[in-house]
């Protein structure tokens, strides 16, 4: 069994924006971002921070993070499953990797459900960022009616399971646990919650990938995260950290939240 130990896991804030902010809003927003983290003496060395943008914003963001050598991180949040080709309006993980993208978020419950993306194809996505050396934050998590029916873990479990089907000898991966149903109702799940998942998706990785990727592994919360609950979660010692949805769009909010650790006075 995969050890529980976060010793050798950096915690990882990371901000879904989705479709908000054009490319001159995120300048801004990077701009103040930054600014607030340093005045509050961020160690990104303890925790890392990241943003992800929509596609027309990452150029510009990656031009003022390499410019004015800010530590925040950034990410793509999605990418196609083709190298190249005639697939309109769709964006290759070379392109990503173009622009010094680190991270990219795959399989969110938004492309689940409203592009009918299966765990075939996500499992494709996942193969084609590793194979470009690009992080996958894989997202999985169940619905109310999921929850009903499978329990708790049963769905994530399977989906995850799915999901790294492709992933060969991937050593560095990001799991993402969203309940579907606590995403953007302001209910979110308790950390004992969090937790019971989160330890049932670390022993898949250590199934499919073995033991020492299950230890370095990073397992997100996301759904409805806010700056008053997030040091919860991370007391937890399979919690890392949290993937941010509404709340990653208020920049003292989503710099709050970075500095959980204030929270838990650690």
């Amino acid at each position: 069994m995969a050890s529980v130990s976060s010793d050798k896991r950096v915690p990882f804030i990371a901000g879904n924006w989705k479709m908000n902010l054009d490319h001159l809003q995120s300048i801004a927003f990077v701009q103040k971002l930054a600014w607030s983290l340093k005045d509050a003496n961020h160690d990104f060395a303890k925790t890392e921070v990241a943003v992800f943008p929509p596609f027309t914003d990452l150029r510009s963001v990656q031009t003022l993070i390499s410019a004015d050598k800010l530590e925040l991180g950034f990410g793509a949040q999605d990418v196609s499953a083709h190298a190249s080709g005639a697939y309109t309006g769709e964006i290759a993980a070379q392109f990503l990797k173009a622009l010094d993208v680190r991270y990219v978020i795959i399989g969110h419950s938004e492309r689940r459900q409203y592009h009918n993306e299966t765990d075939e194809l996500l499992a494709q996505k996942i193969a084609i960022a590793i194979e470009n050396g690009i992080v996958p934050v894989i997202c999985v998590g169940e619905t109310a009616e999921d929850l009903e029916l499978h329990g708790q873990s049963a769905v994530p479990v399977a989906q995850l399971r799915a999901a790294l089907a492709l992933a060969g000898g991937a050593t560095n991966i990001v799991v993402a646990y969203e309940p579907v149903w606590a995403i953007g109702s302001g209910q979110a799940a308790t950390p004992e919650q969090a937790e019971q998942v989160a330890e049932q998706l670390r022993l898949v990785v250590a199934e499919i990938l073995g033991d020492e990727v299950a230890d370095a592994t990073r397992i997100l919360y996301g759904g409805s995260v806010k700056s008053t609950n997030i040091a919860g979660f991370l007391r937890k010692p399979n919690v890392d950290g949290a993937l941010v949805g509404g709340a990653s769009l208020d920049i003292a909010e989503f710099a709050s939240i970075s500095q959980f650790r204030k929270h838990v006075g650690t």
